[in-house]
């Protein structure tokens, strides 16, 4: 304890947005220096860890049969707890490489998806730990993402916050820095890609990865009619001959790929206004939907909103970061926001010790 304390005193505190598709990472003090890939690539005969984020990202559906580029989260929660452990060390131990720290023991937030269980909770904070951290803090997402904003989430007026991630969406009113009504769905970004992965292969008979899929959300994807002419090339393989094939892509036909996900994402922040109280709808109504993360990026996709719910829709200013730039204001002002974070799984109060 006093050896961790010791090191502590040299090491950089951190808060961490852990998610399905990217792991950021803010320093307290210098802001946010790491933005990678959440992907691990494993040796499974030597059990060695050989690459991490970007590195192993170019390796996805590139390996031997011996080598693993792996996701280590699934749908916003930890599915293989060691080479999470050995990310979340590798991302510690990079930040701490500048310094004069030999064995870094930092305080960390962590950003976590809403209605995770109790096991789900307690596998991120010993994951946490077991990669070096002397303290470990979770905080939920769309809070998170809501501070990262700056909302006034502390007043007595409700604040209508959708965090589109890569594993999950979490739609959550808050009022006087609490959640008041919420739903997290499996519907976000991989889900996207994986329905035009699907709708490739039933429409163009064209088997393509999901990098590509994800190229093609990015580059001609849109939620409205405005983006259809957008063009694009896609390749893959032929299901019918094997061979290799291009086809020519538009912004209609994404479009049609992820009608059945807008939907859901849509329906869904609707059942969330109509379960929250009546002076909060006012308020909501007032002040608008706040869209954060990843998915926020798709072209069009608070207009749709807007237009299905009849609510303004305000896209933050870089949604990517909105959650970490939230873990690293509660990072920077603990002892004043510390009642906005989750309890820990083994004790009464926020944050787990080692």
């Amino acid at each position: 304890m006093i050896l961790d304390r010791l090191f502590g005193r040299f090491s950089r505190d951190l808060g961490i947005d852990l998610g399905t598709s990217s792991t950021l990472v803010y320093v307290k003090g210098k802001g946010i220096m790491i933005s990678e890939p959440s992907v691990v690539a494993v040796n499974t005969r030597t059990q060695q860890i050989l690459a991490v984020g970007a590195e192993a990202r170019k390796m996805v559906g590139k390996t031997p049969s011996h080598i693993i580029a792996a996701k280590p989260m699934v749908d916003g929660v930890i599915s293989d707890f060691e080479v999470t452990e050995k990310m979340l060390r590798y991302f510690v131990d990079k930040v701490h490489r500048e310094g004069f720290t030999l064995i870094p023991r930092p305080r960390v937030v962590i950003g976590i998806p809403l209605g995770v269980t109790e096991v789900e909770r307690k596998a991120v904070e010993d994951a946490t730990l077991h990669a070096g951290a002397r303290e470990v803090y979770l905080i939920e997402q769309p809070m998170a993402a809501a501070i990262g904003a700056r909302l006034p989430i502390q007043d007595a007026a409700g604040n209508l916050v959708v965090d589109i991630g890569g594993g999950t969406t979490d739609i959550a009113v808050i009022s006087l820095g609490g959640v008041v009504t919420w739903r997290s769905l499996r519907t976000a970004g991989n889900a996207f890609d994986a329905s035009i992965i699907q709708y490739c292969r039933e429409h163009f008979n064209l088997l393509i990865g999901e990098r590509s899929a994800e190229e093609v959300k990015i580059s001609i994807g849109g939620a409205t009619e405005q983006y259809d002419d957008l063009e694009g090339k896609v390749r893959g393989r032929d299901l019918i001959s094997g061979l290799p094939k291009e086809v020519t892509i538009n912004g209609k036909h994404v479009r049609e790929a992820l009608t059945r996900n807008l939907r859901m994402l849509v329906e869904n922040i609707g059942s969330v206004v109509e379960s929250t109280p009546p002076e909060l709808v006012a308020d909501i109504h007032q002040r608008g939907i706040l869209l954060t993360g990843g998915g926020a990026l798709l072209r069009g996709l608070g207009d749709l909103i807007q237009q299905e719910t009849k609510i303004i829709v305000h896209v933050a200013d870089d949604p990517l970061t909105a959650v970490v730039r939230g873990t690293g204001i509660v990072l920077e002002d603990l002892d004043n926001l510390r009642h906005m974070l989750v309890l820990s799984t083994d004790s009464d109060s926020p944050g787990t010790k080692r």
